[in-house]
């Protein structure tokens, strides 16, 4: 959702090698936060570099790939999300499940490092713009979806996903008391062998592309 820093939530204590209360090797650390900043890099100029059109005919094949895998599903609830940096547009499908009767949800910031809170969305509820600049519903009781759909910068062969760099969905996920079914989706140039797991590192149940559902199974 917005910086780099690719933490968990928390102060780092170098000298005791400890980042958000997990155990880790500085220079693994240090590494692997450079690589997925690079990484995270080359795939916003990716999808930068669609057409308009490559863009619209990409979002169109994924939400028809993303329909029947919600549909196999037994749910009320689901969080989707407000695209930004040239994420897939889910907004026509946000609608859909709101005409079906679904509660749709947007994910809300309230203050930085801090997991986030889930507010109720439908056509023409009244947006303001969040602490990132995204645009949020304004006001709405806040719960905890069934189904999390969360858009992938990249995602690797266990389901480990790339995200922004905030740990935000990670630190959700890991606070709940129950956890929602995860549903990565992305546009298939953003597959990758591994994002080099770190301890606070959240897979993905499900791994929708536009190319279709991923098949591997999650592993930690």
């Amino acid at each position: 959702m917005s910086q780099d820093d690719d933490l968990p939530g928390d102060p780092v204590c170098y000298a005791d090698m400890l980042v958000g209360g997990f155990v880790v090797d500085q220079e693994t650390f240090r590494d692997v936060s450079r690589f997925r900043k690079s990484e995270r890099s080359r795939l916003y100029e990716k999808r930068k570099g669609l057409t308009s059109t490559e863009r619209a005919a990409k979002t169109a094949a994924l939400i028809d790939q993303l329909r029947p895998v919600l549909e196999a599903v037994d749910y009320q609830r689901i969080s989707l999300y407000w695209p930004i940096r040239g994420e897939p547009d889910l907004r026509p499908l946000m609608q859909e499940l709101c005409n079906s009767g679904r509660t749709v949800h947007l994910p809300v910031v309230l203050e930085k490092q801090t997991p986030l809170v889930f507010r109720p969305w439908q056509p023409g509820c009244k947006m303001v713009r969040g602490l990132w600049n995204i645009p949020v519903p304004e006001e709405g009781p806040s719960q905890v979806p069934e189904v999390v759909i969360a858009p992938l910068v990249g995602v690797d062969a266990h389901f480990y996903r790339l995200g922004n760099g905030g740990g935000y969905y990670d630190r959700t996920l890991a606070s709940l008391p129950a956890k929602p079914l995860t549903i990565g989706i992305g546009f298939a140039f953003c597959s990758l062998n591994s994002i080099f797991p770190m301890p606070w590192d959240v897979p993905m149940d499900k791994v929708v592309l536009d190319t279709g559902p991923l098949e591997v199974e999650p592993g930690k």
